[in-house]
């Protein structure tokens, strides 16, 4: 199928509540720089104000309202914080437009040139736009109507590099994929699925997901998309995600760094809190690593037991390390925050989305719990 143009993921909006706090997120606790705001004019005209923060190519527009008219306000009238559109780089705005609309696409509006930035958006089964941006030779990266910002002292010691990919969580996922599929010329890339019935098939409750990652080869943007399965439908976290969100929605972001270990370690003496993995996962790592294939790694088990980092891979040698951070509601003891959240990933050779952890995990916090008596 021919490819829209796509040249990759330009950046996530993110609507908040308390831009302050968003603030001392990204650039007291991520290390993010912020390159831009919006100018008077445009808080005025759009009744919301907005902060661009950057790491690497890791882009990330929050948008707080100053009316409860504007577009934030009203997505905070249905939803608690959370990502509200999503923004691709594009090759030719107006080319992908017909080839979108002839493909059954919806448009929002037609193609809008502001100062040599050429973009259009379109409505989704994600139930948020999706925007692509045509960038002239001399546009920046900024947006029509913000200020440049002027960076203030080191950043990105992190080593963040680029968003490796979105996880989106629905309650029907086909219509996703047939979207993603036949109107974007997505490809499938990867899928899963498990449940902790599997385990346990005496259990009472648990979660359960189908997994399905779409990419697009031409720019590698990449999707993973999840829906509850049964049984236990409405106990199953994707279930809970959307009816916290209230809606469909992007659950979490993925940010590559090239070095994981003094990554994390950086990011908890920053204050960065984690989801917690079982000391039991850790005892029968040694075990997995042969079973799964990967036989070798270069990392002491001791200092990913330390940081709870996560490893998964198929092939000799070949991994990735993966940990997540906590979701925002629990970060702040606040509904209101939304349940987002981000992971940080290194690859070392392995293109999967750490399906093997999903076992590994769900088996140690059962074995964590029978050795309690909780089951």
């Amino acid at each position: 199928m021919e490819s829209v143009g796509l040249t990759g993921l330009e950046s996530i909006v993110y609507v908040v509540h308390d831009l302050e706090r968003s603030h001392h997120f990204y650039v007291d606790k991520l290390d993010f720089a912020v390159v831009g705001r919006s100018s008077a004019a445009l808080e005025a005209q759009t009744g919301q104000r907005a902060v661009i923060f950057q790491a690497g190519e890791c882009t990330v527009v929050c948008v707080k309202p100053l009316r409860t008219d504007s577009w934030a306000g009203r997505w905070l009238t249905k939803h608690p914080d959370g990502v509200a559109e999503l923004r691709f780089g594009i090759r030719d705005a107006a080319a992908a437009l017909a080839l979108l609309e002839s493909r059954g696409a919806t448009p929002i509006e037609d193609v809008v040139d502001e100062g040599g930035i050429k973009h259009f958006s379109i409505t989704t089964p994600f139930q948020i736009p999706w925007r692509f941006v045509e960038r002239g030779p001399d546009s920046g990266l900024l947006y029509p109507g913000f200020d440049l910002a002027d960076v203030e002292g080191p950043h990105n010691r992190i080593g963040f590099g680029q968003f490796d990919h979105l996880t989106s969580n629905f309650q029907t996922l086909s219509p996703a994929l047939l979207w993603m599929e036949h109107v974007m010329g997505f490809e499938r890339y990867w899928g899963i699925e498990f449940h902790t019935i599997d385990i346990d098939p005496s259990r009472t409750t648990g979660s359960g997901l189908k997994s399905v990652v779409m990419w697009d080869p031409a720019s590698g943007v990449k999707f993973a998309n999840n829906e509850p399965k049964r049984p236990f439908f409405d106990d199953s976290q994707i279930n809970l995600f959307i009816e916290d969100l209230r809606a469909n929605g992007v659950q979490h972001a993925a940010m590559t760094v090239g070095d994981i270990l003094p990554a994390v370690t950086q990011l908890r003496e920053r204050g960065i809190e984690f989801m917690p993995t079982p000391a039991a996962y850790y005892d029968m790592l040694p075990q997995r690593i042969q079973d799964s294939g990967i036989l070798r790694i270069d990392e002491d088990i001791a200092d990913l037991r330390r940081l709870e980092v996560l490893i998964d891979g198929q092939e000799e040698h070949s991994y990735l390390l993966q940990i997540f951070m906590q979701e925002s509601a629990g970060l702040y003891g606040e509904a209101a925050a939304g349940p987002f959240f981000y992971e940080v990933i290194q690859r070392k050779g392995d293109r999967g989305f750490g399906g093997g952890n999903f076992r590994a995990l769900f088996e140690s916090i059962e074995r964590q719990q029978r050795s309690e008596g909780r089951v």
